[in-house]
């Protein structure tokens, strides 16, 4: 059942680009449309497109299975550590390790978190950020955040932020500027009346933070912020891999 939209989908996207569609498996076909909506520049889609495109991401949520933070404990009280795919995590918001342009990752297939979260959330989550940044006028400064709906995604809203890039020494800038992402994220799911929100490890991986580092500054802002401002938002950090669980699991549970 899921092949027949799939196929639909495959479609819409080759003859947007002009190419022609080719023969391919199940699993092929999944990676194609990934990839065909990877490179899809933020225009207008046909209700065609979006219907069957909001039917199968559900499909495939369906499939992967939705996490509730109603169903997780937390490891301090309102501070949660949880590893999986964020893009199937249920809670009010999850943050977007984004980019500059805050258009989501054009990389074919690319793993980073940008692209996956653009991909399942539908090509919506784009065309809303192109809105953004035409009335912003200029590109979207490290430390900052900006908010948007979610689309397919089981949250409800994703918050994007641009962390620092460390090419080199790791410098003290590097790390406020890491610090500023996650104040500057927790005040906007405040303002916003989020009531949870799932941190990714921002600015590890492709941008070359080191991940002890990342998390130490992720931990010591986020009690900073709620210490300073009382607030009651519950927090889960959101890891993938199992060093950075390990690296989570080590610091948060040194002050149970």
């Amino acid at each position: 059942m899921v092949d027949e939209p799939l196929d639909r989908l495959i479609q819409i996207l080759s003859d947007e680009r002009g190419v022609k569609t080719p023969r391919l498996t199940c699993v092929d076909k999944k990676s194609l449309f990934r990839a065909l909506v990877n490179v899809r520049p933020p225009m207008t889609a046909t209700e065609e497109f979006l219907q069957l495109q909001d039917e199968y991401l559900c499909e495939e949520l369906r499939l992967k299975g939705i996490t509730d933070i109603a169903n997780l404990s937390p490891i301090q009280p309102d501070i949660y550590l949880w590893k999986g795919d964020i893009t199937t995590l249920k809670c009010d918001g999850i943050v977007n390790a984004a980019n500059s342009q805050l258009l989501g990752c054009f990389v074919p297939n690319h793993g980073c978190i940008d692209n996956a979260i653009h991909t399942f959330a539908g090509v919506q989550l784009r065309q809303e950020c192109a809105k953004i940044m035409r009335e912003q006028e200029h590109e979207e400064p490290p430390g900052e955040a900006k908010i948007t709906h979610a689309y397919n995604l089981p949250c409800k809203y994703v918050l994007h932020t641009v962390g620092p890039v460390v090419f080199g020494r790791l410098t003290a800038e590097h790390e406020r500027l890491l610090e500023n992402c996650y104040h500057s994220c927790l005040a906007l799911a405040d303002e916003n009346g989020l009531e949870s929100l799932a941190f990714c490890c921002i600015s590890t991986g492709e941008f070359h933070f080191p991940n002890e580092r990342a998390a130490k500054i992720a931990v010591r802002s986020v009690r900073e912020y709620k210490r300073e401002t009382a607030s009651k938002i519950k927090v889960i950090f959101n890891v993938f891999k199992e060093q950075d669980y390990e690296i989570y699991a080590r610091l948060l549970g040194a002050n149970k």
